[in-house]
């Protein structure tokens, strides 16, 4: 706020909101401690990917302000998240997580998300990983 960056407070304070309802929402659920960690980078990253989703939307329809506005809140929101991993990484820990698992086939599928969504929360796109393991386990 005295920065005097409008955007920047903006996106802070629609996080702040976000979790003040999670938070809530697990407080009634009987969880006295409130949201967990994993469950606020999930929170960030599904914030992330409806502004992606913005964004296309926004400049299928010509709106090139209205995208430059998402694409300055995905930045704000990325500052919060750990550092994501790469195409070669994702691959590695898709590949890893399979052996684990002893996945043979796409009806492992499932377990073989659950292993990466439990180790990667908040540091890879978890559609890239499930088209990296069906590639891998067809």
């Amino acid at each position: 706020m005295k920065a005097k960056n409008p955007a920047r407070v903006s996106t802070l304070r629609l996080i702040m909101a976000a979790l003040k309802d999670r938070d809530i929402a697990a407080r009634t659920e009987g969880k006295p401690d409130g949201i967990a960690d994993e469950d606020i980078l999930g929170m960030l990253g599904t914030m992330i990917r409806q502004r992606r989703d913005s964004v296309k939307m926004f400049r299928d329809g010509n709106r090139e302000e209205l995208a430059l506005k998402e694409e300055a809140e995905i930045s704000v929101i990325e500052e919060f998240l750990p550092r994501q991993m790469d195409d070669g990484e994702v691959a590695e820990a898709c590949k890893s997580a399979i052996a684990e698992t002893g996945a043979e086939g796409i009806k492992d599928m499932g377990r073989v998300m659950g292993a990466i969504k439990g180790r990667y929360a908040g540091q890879m796109d978890f559609g890239k990983a499930s088209a990296k393991i069906k590639e891998l386990l067809v």
